[in-house]
């Protein structure tokens, strides 16, 4: 090298040296970018009929997205309906069966009360009296137990019909099951089944994520960790292209309470700490963030 350049070499090697120094100095963490995901598996078993469900489209709480095949389970709802109205059909008419009983009870204190007359009058014996008393508490007994014999005639019917309702309950929760609805807001990030295939209770049919709020994961060293608190306010450094970055305002929402060794994709400052502690800091999405993504955190 010419002599004559090595002082401007020097002043460019420091020059390189400071901004290292610089961008080292300029975070106090880093990390990388997940998001809450949730997979929706299938409530109950058939073939899948329909399936609107794209990678990467966005759905709704409550959308529809398709249906599994339920003519098995409307079947059998028909069939216990039909069984119940069966049963229905030998409840016992209470009134009808005690209609002739109570004619009797009625004719029968007719005539006690004539004799009754009669023999205050002295125109019938007390004998005669007694024997249509007599007459009339039987009739009366009579008419309690059918009573309680219909009563529990008609009582048993009602559980038997209760029990076949319940059935019909079930099916009817089988039928809601089969008609897929997206539970939650978010973007589908992995499609698992496809229309025409069987599915099963508890197959996964797709994976889904709320990407409008990402969170960071990110590690700090244990000299750090008495700076940071829940619900603290920190920067968030992501690239922008080269020697540029992005800042996002991010809240930390859990600290961990133990340590661990430093992961093999994260450098963190002090890169002589062998164990760290991981936080998470929750990150508005402007649509630039994805999982995966490095960051750098100032705290």
């Amino acid at each position: 090298m010419d002599i004559r350049l090595f002082p401007a070499f020097l002043f460019f090697l420091m020059l390189v040296t400071a901004s290292c120094n610089k961008q080292e100095d300029g975070f106090d963490a880093s990390g990388t970018f997940e998001a809450e995901e949730t997979i929706i598996s299938s409530e109950t078993a058939g073939t899948i009929e329909e399936f609107e469900v794209q990678e990467g489209q966005q759905l709704k709480a409550g959308q529809y997205i398709g249906y599994i095949d339920s003519l098995q389970l409307h079947l059998k709802k028909k069939q216990l309906e039909a069984q119940i109205a069966a049963v229905l059909s030998k409840k016992p008419d209470v009134a009808a069966q005690l209609a002739a009983l109570q004619e009797q009870l009625s004719a029968a204190r007719t005539e006690q009360k004539r004799i009754s007359s009669m023999v205050a009058a002295d125109a019938a014996t007390p004998r005669q009296l007694d024997e249509i008393s007599a007459q009339v508490k039987v009739l009366k007994s009579q008419i309690a137990a059918q009573k309680s014999s219909l009563g529990n005639s008609t009582q048993g019917i009602t559980q038997e019909t209760a029990a076949l309702q319940v059935q019909v309950e079930q099916v009817n929760d089988q039928l809601a099951k089969s008609r897929l609805v997206n539970p939650v807001n978010g973007t589908v990030l992995t499609k698992y089944a496809e229309a025409n295939e069987m599915a099963a209770p508890g197959k996964p049919l797709y994976r889904i994520a709320d990407l409008s709020t990402m969170t960071l994961r990110a590690y700090i060293t244990g000299s750090q960790l008495p700076q940071v608190e829940l619900g603290q306010k920190v920067d968030i450094l992501v690239g922008a292209g080269e020697e540029a970055y992005k800042t996002y305002q991010g809240t930390i929402t859990w600290i961990s309470d133990k340590a661990e060794f430093t992961p093999k994709t994260i450098q963190t400052k002090d890169e002589r700490a062998n164990l760290v502690y991981a936080v998470k800091i929750r990150v508005q999405n402007d649509g630039q963030l994805k999982r995966g993504m490095y960051a750098e955190v100032k705290l």
